[in-house]
């Protein structure tokens, strides 16, 4: 009796053992709510020499990253990464989330921004993409998997969509310096999203730049933010602070 309990509590870890590798080998995280996935928010990153070598060499196949991202798009098949590299460099330096809006690309830039739009669904948000990936022949883009959550298809793997790039005023490839000026405004925060939203069609008419809503969570909740931006240069982001004053707004708070 006792080796037949014996023999069954071994079949019985060798079964659990047998999930959990399956769980760690498929590296998906623990669920996260969509709502709880938010767009990156844009900013005129530098095009800095650390991530994009060009020509480089992955599996015997050579790429070489574009020398502009202006008016690239393309449509095709998105795949997702996990666990297996959460908390590591990204090809650019930063460290991967794997709840954060951003996605590896094989020729982008790094970082650029880009909207994927789920073609089957609809949904569509924006990634910054800040890794080197996927190197399957049939996948054109690797979001995060908190990014698969938003757009629906983390279930899946895989999904079709539409990459578009998101051009930003005043970036350009500034493999050596950036300059420290600051170029974006926050018009204000909110935990209401439609007052947000009525500032924002109020603002906009009057900003010669994006007008965007970027949400954050905090510990009192969470709350929407009103940016514009990004500015072409400091000068252009004080004339706009000077236009949203004559027009009776506040002039809003500098970013970098």
């Amino acid at each position: 009796m006792l080796r037949v309990i014996t023999l069954l509590v071994m079949l019985l870890f060798v079964a659990c053992s047998g999930t959990i590798s399956r769980v760690t080998k498929d590296g998906t995280p623990p669920p996260i709510d969509a709502s709880q996935v938010v767009d990156a928010v844009l900013r005129p990153d530098a095009i800095l020499a650390q991530g994009n070598k060009s020509p480089y060499t992955v599996n015997g196949v050579t790429y070489r990253i574009l020398a502009s991202a202006a008016g690239y798009q393309e449509e095709g098949l998105a795949s997702w990464y996990g666990t297996k590299f959460n908390g590591r460099q990204t090809s650019n330096g930063e460290i991967f989330d794997v709840y954060a809006a951003t996605a590896a690309h094989k020729t982008l830039p790094l970082p650029s921004y880009v909207r994927v739009t789920h073609l089957d669904n609809g949904r569509s948000m924006i990634v910054r993409v800040n890794d080197r990936g996927p190197f399957h022949s049939d996948r054109i883009i690797d979001l995060s998997y908190g990014a698969a959550v938003k757009l629906g298809y983390a279930d899946q793997g895989t999904a079709r969509v539409r990459v578009e790039i998101i051009e930003l005023a005043g970036v350009d490839d500034r493999r050596n310096n950036d300059g420290s000026a600051y170029r974006n405004l926050q018009l204000g925060a909110f935990s209401d999203l439609a007052s947000a939203q009525r500032l924002a069609e109020q603002v906009s008419a009057i900003v010669s730049a994006g007008v965007y809503i970027s949400p954050t969570d905090t510990s009192g909740g969470r709350l929407y933010r009103l940016r514009a931006g990004p500015f072409e240069s400091e000068k252009h982001l004080r004339q706009n602070q000077h236009a949203l004053r004559s027009a009776g707004f506040p002039p809003g708070q500098p970013l970098p």
